[in-house]
């Protein structure tokens, strides 16, 4: 079997889908393993490193795509790669397609075996390659808003902290699942005042227990959700369902009643977003105002921390990268229902239903 580590070409991209001690793995176990020059050095990883864990280094991503029976990456093709991907091939990345209709057709008409990072399944019932980015995303997420709290960026100036005398900001999460639960011990953390809210009571019953009182837990309806929003500076979106296109919970109006330099960071942005006012921004251009209040969406947002996720990634994906080798692909989906769930497109067809539902084809 040949893998194929391409560069990642989204814009602010600093991951890579295979670190020299991946490549270690796949190769002593019987891969070639070609990696495109350069494609860990955003993340900390020299061509050298990769030279000496067994791998090909090639000069352009064509050579990579063209030669690999399985592709591995980080983030979901761009329009630029769509050329480059080979009749059959097997690709194993994030691939989001509930908001990329695009890429869906396109994986469909090259009969693509589409095998997405976030769909995979633990036995348990998890999702544990989604779980790390997760983890980092809702993490990141209270740095990121609280750097564009601050006045010089166009915040509202609000310290989520506070210092003795004054009131601590007022962090509001919006599902409680892995990235929310990590915004929330983030902020918790810094001494602000938190709210979350879901619709999962046991994930707030845990969060209580967790904080002793010390975080606002609430279910997540309509009115609850317009309260807070309205008294929130800094409302992180975390509603995702894994494949799904994200609910909008987070309306116009409630947007328009958070106070002008508020912030807002949707995590679930891969997914569309679940705040009626967002939109996919970028690390270069990351953020946007609307109602007066600032808007961050960066899909691959924990690409600010390449080498963490990368680290966290692959640990993740290792034990299923080294079963498709020893296996085969074919073999390997076959003998393994977490990883079956993981495909979700073949032989040119959508295969997972709620790609269908989000996206209204299925071929």
């Amino acid at each position: 079997m040949i893998i194929g580590v391409p560069r990642e070409i989204k814009i602010g991209e600093t991951r890579v889908s295979m670190t020299p001690s991946l490549c270690r793995r796949a190769v002593s176990l019987g891969a070639r393993v070609l990696v495109e020059k350069s494609a860990g050095s955003s993340a900390g990883f020299l061509d050298a490193e990769y030279r000496a864990a067994g791998a090909t280094l090639t000069s352009s991503a064509e050579k990579v795509w063209r030669s690999a029976d399985l592709v591995l990456k980080v983030k979901e093709p761009l329009p630029a790669e769509y050329s480059l991907m080979q009749k059959g091939q097997a690709l194993f990345t994030y691939l989001h397609l509930a908001a990329g209709a695009g890429l869906a057709k396109e994986l469909c008409q090259r009969r693509i075996l589409g095998i997405a990072y976030e769909t995979v399944e633990g036995g348990d019932g998890s999702y544990p390659l989604l779980k790390p980015m997760s983890h980092i995303a809702g993490r990141l997420s209270i740095q990121i808003g609280a750097y564009f709290l601050q006045t010089q960026y166009g915040g509202s100036g609000v310290l989520l902290g506070g210092i003795p005398g004054t009131a601590p900001g007022h962090v509001v999460v919006v599902g409680a699942g892995n990235a929310g639960a990590h915004a929330v011990r983030m902020a918790a953390g810094i001494g602000a005042r938190v709210t979350v809210l879901d619709l999962d009571m046991r994930k707030l019953e845990n969060l209580d227990q967790e904080y002793r009182g010390k975080v606002i837990t609430l279910m997540s309806n309509p009115a609850n959700i317009e309260a807070e929003v309205a008294a929130a500076d800094l409302l992180i979106g975390a509603v995702l369902i894994p494949a799904a296109k994200a609910p909008i919970v987070v309306t116009q109006k409630m947007v328009g009643q958070m106070r002008p330099g508020s912030t807002i960071v949707d995590i679930a942005i891969d997914q569309g977003g679940c705040i009626a006012t967002i939109r996919p921004t970028s690390h270069k251009e990351p953020v946007y105002r609307h109602h007066g209040v600032i808007h961050y969406a960066v899909p691959n947002m924990p690409a600010l921390v390449g080498r963490t996720s990368t680290i966290g990634l692959t640990q993740a994906t290792e034990p299923y990268v080294a079963m498709i080798v020893q296996k085969g692909v074919e073999r390997a989906i076959q003998e393994h229902p977490g990883l079956a769930a993981g495909v979700n497109t073949r032989d040119g067809h959508i295969i997972n239903d709620e790609v269908v539902k989000a996206v209204g084809f299925d071929s």
